[in-house]
């Protein structure tokens, strides 16, 4: 018992002895530890101050390629990257007493005024090791004479900065868009997103849709200075730049070649959609601009003049940012109205007698005396006969009714196309005209409104969502302009655009079938029967003459048709077409429809299709009838 309670305290004497030898190492480390802080901290604390403020990091941006954009097929680039150069100044770097000299002589190399690099190398920041860009989009040729007298431009240098190349020019301008640099405006936007001072950003149309995909990731290049800026390392480190995603359009070039040589020089636009997917073929808008003026030094005066052509506009993308009566082409709403309505039957005549009295006016149908006689629907539709429309619209739908299908078909609505501006167009109601104008909603007004004219607006974007709602038997996919994403090294599919309803009506199966039957024979035995003769390809459509200017006999051309009329919607396209009243009057939207039709569904040139046509006796000196 006694040697029991003896090795008990020797076990615990010696528990207690190992955690005091523990205890004092842990003292003696922590003593050590602060010894060392207090000496870094305190008694060098001054010295290693002085040396981070002589060195620091001075880190440069390598500017990243951007995407490349091509047409639906993948192997036609319509947008490239062009090397160019921007020169750039330190101007600490130039020895004291030298800046006049040196800055004179860059001006010299660069073809600008001492004036301009002064602006932006102005005395106070004249010793700075910070670089200051001068001029960008620079050619090889003066960089290399550059580099030839480089002995005397001390503190002048150069760094790789690609332009676009704008392959496909004419009308793909308003589609594509162009790029320049970034604004104050834009960068108080844009600041949080990774853009600098120096970012080239995109202005208009895809460029600008999706700048945040084409812009890329720039990349960084680090350098060890001292306090004044001056490099003190030998070797950067170098974070290689990230070229942007490459773009697959929906457009095909040969047939926004084919509908851009039919619009010709006449005031206009043409849309070509595939109904079924909502993707657009074409994309034509006259006039148009050359986007490769944006990357030179005529950039700011090339857009004073284009901003100031009031009269033709050449900076607006007709097919979504202008907007018109539609006209006749209206018609086809009403008819759908009028039989999902059930509101008059489709077999039942009315008399036409050329015109028709109403509130102490006489309205004139485009047929004047003895007027196209009794019609019904089909032939009141195929002969576009304004009496019968007058009198569906003000006796048996109503203005309520009549604006409420306009808007199934997707009109005074956005159809949400990928660029980044568009009009919705307008569709009148009795309450807005109370509220704007302080005046009741007349029958006349009703009146107006049957035929798509009056107030009724649209673009000829939502025209060809118009009848692509009539191929798909009452629904309208989103139109769009991406196809696909790529990834600019492996050409990796990243994202594809998939069809997405827009809008959906409930209409009956029977309302669909007849109004294609009765757009079928609007082309075979109606007004456009001798435009539209085509022995490639059945078309279903409408016309459409939207008057301006009575006074003035000034009236704006529309045609929008599908084909072929016997296949489904994913084998049809819808082309719409308008030509304005202030091109001289020559009908020619029809005209233009069958063209690009026969050259779609032939695969032939506009030259070869306006031959098969036999519609050559309509030009003169191989471009317009004059």
């Amino acid at each position: 018992m006694s040697s029991f309670n003896n090795d008990s305290k020797g076990n615990e004497i010696s528990k207690n002895a190992r955690l005091f030898v523990v205890l004092l190492f842990l003292f003696l480390g922590f003593l050590i530890y602060f010894y060392r802080l207090f000496f870094l901290q305190v008694i060098q604390g001054s010295e290693y101050r002085n040396q981070s403020q002589r060195l620091s990091s001075q880190v440069s941006t390598i500017p990243a390629q951007r995407g490349e954009i091509f047409d639906r097929n993948a192997n036609l680039p319509m947008v490239l990257n062009t090397e160019s150069f921007a020169v750039e100044i330190t101007p600490g770097e130039i020895p004291s007493g030298h800046y006049d000299t040196v800055a004179t002589k860059l001006a010299n190399f660069l073809g600008i005024s001492k004036f301009e690099i002064d602006k932006k190398v102005p005395p106070s920041i004249r010793r700075s090791y910070s670089t200051v860009q001068i001029r960008s989009n620079v050619p090889f040729s003066i960089i290399s004479n550059i580099a030839e007298n480089r002995i005397d431009l001390p503190g002048v240098s150069w760094v790789s900065k690609p332009i676009r190349n704008y392959v496909e020019t004419g009308s793909l301008s308003h589609v594509i868009g162009y790029v320049g640099d970034i604004t104050k405006e834009e960068m108080n936007v844009m600041y949080n997103q990774g853009y600098t001072k120096n970012s080239i950003v995109g202005k208009t149309g895809i460029e600008k849709q999706y700048d945040s995909l084409l812009q890329g990731k720039p990349g960084r290049e680090s350098r060890t200075v001292d306090v004044r800026g001056r490099i003190v390392s030998e070797t950067p480190i170098v974070e290689p730049p990230q070229m942007g995603k490459n773009l697959v359009l929906t457009i095909d070039t040969s047939i926004q070649t084919l509908a851009e040589k039919t619009l010709g020089n006449r005031v206009g636009s043409v849309v070509v959609l595939k109904p079924a997917s909502g993707e657009i073929l074409a994309m034509v808008s006259y006039p148009y601009f050359d986007a490769n003026v944006f990357n030179t030094d005529e950039a700011g005066e090339y857009y004073q003049t284009l901003i100031s052509d009031e009269k033709n506009r050449p900076l607006v993308n007709r097919a979504v940012n202008a907007t018109y009566p539609p006209a006749s082409t209206f018609k086809i709403i009403m008819s759908a109205a009028m039989l999902q309505e059930k509101a008059f039957p489709s077999s039942k005549a009315i008399e036409c007698r050329g015109k028709l009295s109403y509130g102490g006016r006489i309205f004139h149908c485009h047929v004047h005396e003895p007027g196209h006689g009794w019609l019904d629907l089909k032939n009141a539709l195929a002969q576009s006969c304004d009496v019968y429309y007058w009198t569906i619209g003000r006796d048996y739908l109503g203005i309520s009714k009549i604006a409420s299908y306009a808007r199934e078909f997707g009109l005074g609505q956005s159809c949400k196309v990928d660029l980044p501006s568009q009009q919705t167009g307008f569709i009148p109601t009795a309450e807005w005209k109370e509220r704007r104008f302080h005046e009741k909603w007349l029958g006349g007004d009703t009146m107006s409104a049957s035929i798509g004219q009056g107030y009724t607006l649209v673009t000829p974007l939502q025209v060809a969502d118009m009848v692509a709602m009539v191929c798909n038997g009452g629904v309208i996919y989103k139109p769009h302009l991406l196809k696909e994403v790529r990834d600019p090294v492996t050409n990796e599919v990243l994202q594809e655009v998939k069809p997405e309803v827009l809008f959906k009506s409930d209409f009956d199966k029977s309302v669909w079938k007849e109004v294609q039957e009765d757009m079928l024979y609007t082309i075979t035995d109606g007004t456009p029967q001798y435009p539209m003769h085509n022995k490639i390809v059945q078309a279903a459509g409408k016309t459409g003459t939207a008057e301006v200017a009575p006074y003035k006999k000034s009236w704006h051309s529309w045609m929008v048709a599908y084909a072929p009329y016997d296949a489904p919607p994913e084998d049809q396209v819808v082309v719409a077409t308008i030509v304005e009243a202030c091109n001289p009057w020559e009908w020619w939207a029809p005209y233009a429809t069958n063209i690009i039709l026969q050259g779609i569904f032939a695969k032939q040139t506009y030259e070869e299709s306006m031959n098969a046509l036999g519609f050559r006796y309509l030009l003169k000196n191989g471009n317009r009838q004059e």
